[in-house]
């Protein structure tokens, strides 16, 4: 564990541990030292295999919802953080916002009547997007951000979505599971891509992100 009254763990540390293949996490929100973790099983989300179910696909085009890119990243944060148990810590916020601010972190929105219902943050390192966390405040609403975060980072050249633990939620997404050295080799691929999360302007078209992920998956 680390202390974080000794700012021993700047964001430059934080972006080294990842590509190492590491990540910290706290055992509270109210926890002031954070821990690495290295798991023995990797969540990935295989950027051409990601699921949309059929309710899933009627949402998206019926639209009725916007979508940004780093229109309001602390909110998605916080908002992820906002449950009864969370690893999310005062120390992961400001390494997070620290690496926001330098162009390695980044949140996808998802907007309701110019309300933020759902979200997902992470972090980037060449082709590999790091995938912290996400949340939901509407029906469908994390859903939606992932689906529309999986094509952006298609369209902006990554290779690798990281999701660090699988979920049932994130497995009936298509997500997987695969072992320490497979996610090693993934990663080590990954960072040797030059993608770029600015690449593009994120598509706000349910429709037209619903079409691409049928022609890849």
């Amino acid at each position: 564990m680390t202390d974080p009254a000794d700012r021993t763990v700047t964001p430059e540390l934080l972006l080294q541990a990842y590509a190492a293949g590491i990540f910290p996490m706290s055992e509270t929100r109210d926890d002031p030292a954070i821990f690495w973790v290295d798991p023995m099983r990797r969540g990935i989300i295989p950027l051409d295999g990601f699921h949309i179910s059929r309710s899933l696909a009627r949402r998206m085009r019926r639209g009725g919802y916007e979508v940004t890119l780093n229109h309001d990243f602390i909110g998605v944060m916080d908002a992820c953080a906002d449950r009864e148990e969370t690893w999310i810590n005062a120390e992961i916020r400001r390494l997070c916002i620290a690496l926001h601010e330098t162009g390695h972190a980044h949140s996808l929105e998802i907007w309701q009547d110019g309300t933020l219902t759902g979200g997902v943050y992470g972090l980037c390192l060449g082709g590999a997007f790091f995938g912290e966390s996400m949340f939901s405040h509407h029906t469908d609403a994390s859903k939606l951000a992932l689906a529309h975060l999986v094509d952006h980072l298609r369209r902006c050249g990554f290779v690798l979505f990281d999701t660090q633990f699988i979920t049932p939620h994130l497995a009936s997404l298509g997500a997987i599971e695969v072992d320490r050295a497979d996610y090693r080799g993934r990663l080590a691929q990954a960072l040797r891509v030059e993608a770029d999360m600015r690449r593009y302007s994120v598509c706000s078209d349910g429709a037209a992100v619903w079409h691409r992920n049928t022609q890849t998956s």
